[in-house]
């Protein structure tokens, strides 16, 4: 049985395996420029951040209904639940899709096909949260959050997402004071390859709550010691930052030094299908190759559930906390 876990930083988007990409693309009657499932997985060899989002942006021609947005998300599930996932915030990014002629309605209706009998059919709890793309304006954004008024009682959150280097997070004040008005839980992207003063920003400008990736806040100590003192918790991708290459490989990760520096981190996934795998491979892959302890492994399982948006439901959380403490390891950790 696998470590209980919460999986924070998961863009639905990014678990479209080949053999779905395939499936929903005869379906749909979408034609991909690959011979194959082997020569899609071959194009999954990224040279950057931007490299990986020029696929991660083509292949979601194949996802054009409710029912390709519910098998999707359905996949997802059923992967992170057999590697210990009970609790799953999920990103998803509109824009992409309106920028296709898909509705929002499609998208929010289609997911929660699969969300809103996550528990029942898979045992695992959900949210979900929208997701801004950076590198469209401010003013799409806003008409975005204007257009998701209608679903809001299926939508926890927003946050933002895609190209991070020359799009700093106050280019967003407007759009995210409008969901705070809102009562939605606010998150973003900083510190993968944008520069340490983009978390700064995005606590003091955008009022975020966590900090999605947040890696480079170690080239500034006193970020370090203001994470700390104020409990913000950073959803770590570890796999996701060799393959982006945001890190040379798994052994120079700062995910020790992030945890000796008492710093609330956590462990996801990101876009497993692009980055080799779901959350409990990458719990796999840092207990092997950092060497993490199993009060470590279990120190982040613990951080996943405190991390997670979970206040309307203490004694949800506080039941999982509870798995996680009486959980027994194995000869293998996932």
């Amino acid at each position: 049985m696998p470590l209980p876990k919460a999986e924070l930083h998961l863009h639905i988007e990014g678990t479209l395996e080949p053999e779905l990409a395939f499936e929903l693309a005869a379906r749909n009657g979408v034609t991909l420029p690959y011979a194959g499932t082997e020569a899609l997985r071959e194009a999954y060899r990224f040279e950057d951040l931007q490299s990986f989002l020029n696929l991660y942006y083509e292949l979601m021609a194949v996802l054009r209904t409710e029912q390709d947005f519910a098998d999707l998300a359905n996949a997802y599930l059923a992967r992170a639940a057999a590697q210990g996932v009970r609790h799953a915030e999920i990103f998803f990014d509109p824009q992409a899709h309106l920028a296709r002629g898909v509705s929002l309605g499609t998208v929010v209706e289609g997911l929660w096909r699969a969300l809103g009998s996550s528990e029942e059919n898979h045992g695992v709890s959900t949210a979900l949260i929208m997701c801004f793309l950076r590198d469209e304006s401010a003013e799409s954004a806003l008409r975005t959050l204007r257009a998701a008024e209608p679903y809001l009682d299926r939508i926890t959150g927003v946050g933002l997402d895609s190209a991070e280097v020359g799009h700093p997070p106050a280019k967003f004040r407007e759009v995210y004071e409008a969901a705070a008005g809102l009562g939605l839980r606010r998150v973003a992207h900083a510190g993968e390859e944008g520069p340490p003063q983009y978390i700064t920003e995005a606590l003091d400008v955008l009022g975020v709550e966590r900090i999605d990736h947040g890696l480079r806040c170690m080239e500034d100590p006193a970020l370090v010691e203001r994470l700390v003192r104020d409990r913000i918790p950073l959803t770590l991708c570890p796999l996701s930052n060799i393959r982006l290459r945001t890190v040379d490989t798994l052994a120079d990760h700062p995910l020790p030094a992030m945890l000796d520096a008492g710093l609330l981190c956590t462990v996801n996934s990101d876009d497993p299908a692009y980055f080799g795998g779901y959350a409990g491979d990458n719990f796999a892959a840092v207990h092997g190759t950092l060497g993490l302890t199993e009060d470590r492994l279990r120190e982040l399982a613990r951080n996943s559930f405190l991390a997670s948006f979970l206040e309307d439901d203490e004694e949800r959380r506080a039941r999982y906390l509870a798995e996680v403490d009486a959980y027994e390891f194995g000869d293998a950790v996932s």
